[in-house]
């Protein structure tokens, strides 16, 4: 594990960084944290990756030291973002050129996935074009276009999405497909049947919103690697 502290314009950000074993260069998948921002919960998706090979950084939208309640409303850390996807985009580039420019990665294969408002994240990234980024995958995430794509979309997209999540209704589900579709995506939704947000979280417990399944956890992370694994 190592520390990556990285600069949007004057805002310092600060990512984890889990490397496999070997030289590399490596491919590289960035994770995007919930509304909550980056905690020892993404290190630890982080660890996981790395594991299986990929040079993984648990990335640092919010900024340095600025980070949320586990067991709180977040709104107010999250709504700026949301608003400004332009500022959002920069945030997140920000993170994906820190990433590139470690001698451990291989620039040529990167991939992002992401939790709740990370998934958002992933997807903003996708809509950015980015060469660099083959794979944006999106865990109960965020639909919301915002920017919208800024060409045709070439990383493969992915959204893993329980059906009884009240954050993203079916309708939602419809205009991505479409979105993507505009955009000349490489795209799959999988709905998970009875699972609602935050599904991949084992401290969710808030009946009828959000709750953990690990069922969908284990589904949903096989799909992803499935995904990792094929494009990079």
């Amino acid at each position: 594990m190592t520390s990556l502290s990285y600069f949007d314009g004057d805002a310092e950000c600060e990512a984890y960084v889990a490397l496999p074993s070997g030289p590399g260069p490596h491919s590289c998948v960035l994770i995007a944290p919930n509304w909550v921002g980056q905690t020892a919960w993404d290190n630890n998706v982080a660890d996981k990756l790395a594991a299986l090979g990929y040079v993984a950084i648990a990335i640092d939208v919010y900024g340095k030291g600025r980070r949320g309640d586990p067991a709180g409303d977040n709104s107010a850390l999250m709504g700026p973002w949301v608003a400004d996807r332009a500022a959002l985009r920069r945030r997140l580039i920000a993170a994906v050129d820190a990433a590139a420019a470690l001698p451990q990665v291989d620039d040529e294969r990167m991939a992002i996935i992401g939790y709740c408002f990370g998934g958002l994240c992933a997807l903003d990234v996708a809509r950015a074009c980015d060469p660099r980024i083959k794979a944006a995958v999106s865990f109960h995430g965020i639909y919301n276009p915002g920017l919208g794509a800024a060409g045709p979309i070439t990383a493969k997209v992915l959204a893993l999405h329980g059906w009884e999540d009240p954050y993203t209704p079916p309708q939602d589900h419809h205009a991505l497909a479409a979105e993507m579709t505009a955009a000349g995506a490489d795209w799959q939704i999988h709905a998970y049947g009875g699972t609602y947000h935050s599904f991949t979280n084992e401290h969710a417990n808030a009946p009828g919103t959000a709750m953990y399944s690990p069922d969908a956890d284990r589904r949903s992370w096989a799909a992803m690697t499935g995904l990792l694994a094929e494009v990079l």
